[in-house]
């Protein structure tokens, strides 16, 4: 096994990332307080091609240093866009016919090996504060929650890593996108 070099990763360009087909899904911070965090997210939703980011209340935003640097230049491919609050930006979102997912932990959550991804409408994903998670006014405005399972002491997850696993598992079950067999070739 060889490691790749970055000119054979089979990059795009920013200009063919923002013209190309994205997943029917847009990123929803809710009062994320870490830029880091919001940098990584922006890394990932680049990675998987999500059509767009909605950064609410106190989220920073670029150029924010911090982000910048965790973001590694994905604020100039992913889409994104600043809402003064959680609430007007959902409620922007289903006057869309968005559907809304609080990923939260809640009586009545879908366990996320359990999530049923459909491109028939966009879905919007919410994610919420790094100690408060997402308020309990928008998990009320929104159509269901989604919940990783976890077996550990903590029941917590970093934000950024949390949105990393729901995007893949939203990634992976889409029927609009192509996956290969990795194994292949073993």
């Amino acid at each position: 096994m060889q490691k790749l070099r970055n000119d054979e990763l089979g990059r795009i360009s920013v200009e063919d990332f923002k013209n190309s087909e994205k997943l029917s899904l847009i990123i929803v911070l809710d009062n994320v307080r870490s830029a880091i965090n919001v940098g990584s997210i922006f890394r990932t939703a680049d990675a998987f091609r999500i059509m767009q980011i909605c950064c609410c209340g106190i989220t920073p935003i670029p150029p924010h240093r911090d982000l910048l640097k965790s973001a590694l230049g994905a604020t100039e491919s992913v889409h994104w866009e600043y809402f003064t609050d959680t609430l007007s930006c959902i409620n922007t979102l289903k006057e869309q016919n968005v559907v809304i997912a609080a990923i939260e932990q809640t009586k009545n959550s879908v366990q996320l090996q359990e999530l049923k991804v459909s491109n028939a409408k966009p879905i919007a994903l919410i994610f919420g504060h790094e100690m408060n998670g997402v308020s309990q006014d928008i998990i009320d405005c929104s159509d269901y929650s989604v919940e990783i399972p976890q077996t550990g002491t903590k029941h917590s997850l970093n934000i950024a890593v949390c949105a990393g696993i729901v995007l893949w598992e939203v990634f992976r079950k889409s029927k609009s996108i192509q996956q290969p067999d990795l194994l292949s070739g073993l």
